[in-house]
């Protein structure tokens, strides 16, 4: 819903930077690691696959 409001009030603005339909990606973020090491989480976030543009 925020995208689509943004979008409707900032038609000009938004066109310039963004083209396609969507702010957000089906990507998420936990915020809870309990149990793992600071090493371990490191070596996670490092093997993601960077998005592409």
């Amino acid at each position: 819903v925020s995208s689509r409001l943004i979008r409707k009030e900032f038609v000009t603005e938004v066109a310039r930077f963004y083209s396609k339909p969507v702010f957000w990606t089906g990507a998420y973020f936990v915020a809870s690691c309990g149990g793992v090491t600071v090493e371990e989480l490191k070596k996670y976030v490092e093997q993601q696959a960077t998005p592409r543009l």
